[in-house]
């Protein structure tokens, strides 16, 4: 008789599993999906973002759930600004900065590419949304206090950060293909077409 009972109960925990498998294959078909519509998953992140602000501007609360996003957020914009491979930090054989005009073209890899960074930014954006439904959440926090010690590491973190671009001469942002000026044709000379 318990034989039944537990066929039941492993049966539907079978059920549950396949299910929770199929809705995560559907999931991750649609992000894979969207990974070439950068644009899109911006505007859709930041449409997210603005639903989170006007949450704790309505509540008027959760200030300590924002002050851990925005930490986070500055630990993940500190990867997506860094090479992958730090020169002040390791020296390896493989691609490195060029740190002279001489030096080969090396492509800048980012430490947290762009869609890891995105991915990450609207789970934590998704996470304090539900926990602003929760008031143990809610600690009572002074939040200008939380705001000005939020802005003064970000001020530091941001120039060390610059200063580490300009020490070792590299943008972490494509600007687009570099267009080099072209021969001019002499002014009485007619181009020939070869």
């Amino acid at each position: 008789m318990e034989g039944v009972g537990g066929d039941s109960v492993s049966g539907a925990a079978a059920s549950l599993n396949h299910r929770s498998h199929e809705v995560w294959k559907l999931f991750q078909y649609y992000l894979d999906k969207s990974t070439p519509h950068a644009v899109y998953r911006w505007i859709g992140t930041c449409v997210l973002l603005a639903l989170y602000a006007l949450r704790v501007y309505y509540v008027q609360g959760f200030y300590i759930v924002t002050y851990g996003l925005g930490i986070y957020i500055l630990n993940l914009l500190i990867g997506f600004l860094s090479p992958l491979v730090d020169p002040e930090m390791e020296h390896s054989d493989g691609p490195l900065l060029p740190t002279k005009g001489s030096d080969e073209f090396k492509p800048f890899i980012r430490r947290l590419p762009e869609f890891k960074f995105w991915y990450a930014i609207t789970k934590a954006l998704c996470v304090a949304f539900v926990m602003t439904f929760f008031s143990i959440f809610d600690v009572p926090v002074f939040w200008p206090i939380l705001l000005c010690y939020w802005l003064v590491l970000f001020v530091l973190t941001m120039k060390r950060q610059i200063m580490h671009m300009i020490k070792y001469k590299y943008i972490p942002f494509n600007i687009g293909k570099q267009k080099y000026p072209g021969k001019k044709p002499a002014s009485g000379s007619i181009p020939r077409a070869d």
